[in-house]
């Protein structure tokens, strides 16, 4: 049997980590709110864009913008990596470490072998991973989420659009987890650079015949940075509600881990208790018995 006292102070350590799982579990609650609320909220905007966007590029020759949608061999490669900055929520980061390992050793294994791939860290997770790994890292926005807005976003994405455009890379793309529900992430790899062309699958697809003003190229040249721009931002947004909706679930399970622990420990702990009162009476009428004889 163990010793009361050591049950009674693994109960009351439980019992502490129980209050923190609580609390952190309240916390992220709070913040998936206002997260889901924002990608809700821009999901259908970035969608329509990109599609226009897809749609005119037949009609994208001769523009500035034709630039973003040049195919090139994958020579150099950046790959961008969205994690979080703190642990505590399941199997979130794992998730993107894993897929970036086996775009590095498989889809990118050549340019891989000849330190051509570099990554982009957004997230502290991720970016101490790859960096006591010694991988080629191109930058870490660590600081992007504490304070997460469309124009913070932007300057990143011009720069990225820039160093397309020079061909420092020839091909840039994402992997993050999609924002489902609370319980559930879905773990995407998107192109970001170049920009893909519409699907083949045209089956019960129109062409769309849009009118310009006030002419084609001053409005693809606005359109395409910004749609990518958009793009970019709503990729982290989707992230960010990620892990909030990950360290939510995951902290309920550890509440609950806890109160069955717990249950489990009182009733060890009487157990114990009613075994060395047992053991008390039995030495107290042993005793007598004893003194009578």
């Amino acid at each position: 049997m163990p010793n009361l006292k050591e049950v009674r102070t693994r109960i009351a350590s439980v019992n502490s980590t129980k209050q923190i799982t609580q609390a952190m579990k309240m916390v992220s609650a709070s913040k998936l709110r206002r997260s889901q609320n924002a990608i809700v909220k821009l999901r259908p905007y970035a969608a329509k864009l990109r599609e226009i966007l897809q749609n005119l590029s037949d009609s994208i020759e001769n523009t500035e913008a034709a630039n973003y949608f040049e195919e090139r061999k994958s020579e150099k490669v950046l790959i961008i990596v969205v994690s979080s900055n703190r642990g505590m929520c399941g199997a979130f980061n794992t998730n993107v470490i894993k897929q970036v390992n086996i775009l590095l050793h498989d889809k990118y294994k050549r340019e891989f072998a000849n330190n051509n791939v570099e990554l982009l860290c957004i997230g502290r997770k991720a970016g101490d991973f790859f960096a006591k790994r010694n991988y080629i890292i191109k930058d870490r926005l660590d600081h992007i989420f504490d304070h997460l807005t469309f124009d913070n976003v932007s300057v990143y994405a011009d720069q990225l659009m820039k160093e397309f455009i020079a061909k420092k890379y020839d091909r840039i793309e994402i992997v993050y987890n999609r924002f489902k529900n609370a319980a559930t992430q879905i773990l995407v790899t998107e192109q970001f650079l170049p920009i893909l062309p519409p699907s083949v699958d045209n089956t019960n697809k129109t062409k769309v015949d849009y009118i310009f003003e006030p002419n084609k190229q001053e409005i693809l040249n606005e359109l395409v940075p910004k749609t990518l721009k958009v793009q970019l931002y709503k990729v982290i947004l989707d992230s960010y509600a990620s892990e909030q909706g990950a360290r939510m679930t995951a902290m309920h399970k550890a509440t609950e881990n806890a109160t069955e622990m717990i249950k489990q420990l009182k009733l060890s702990y009487n157990k114990a208790r009613q075994a060395a009162i047992t053991k008390e009476i039995l030495e107290i009428v042993s005793g007598a018995e004893a003194l009578k004889s």
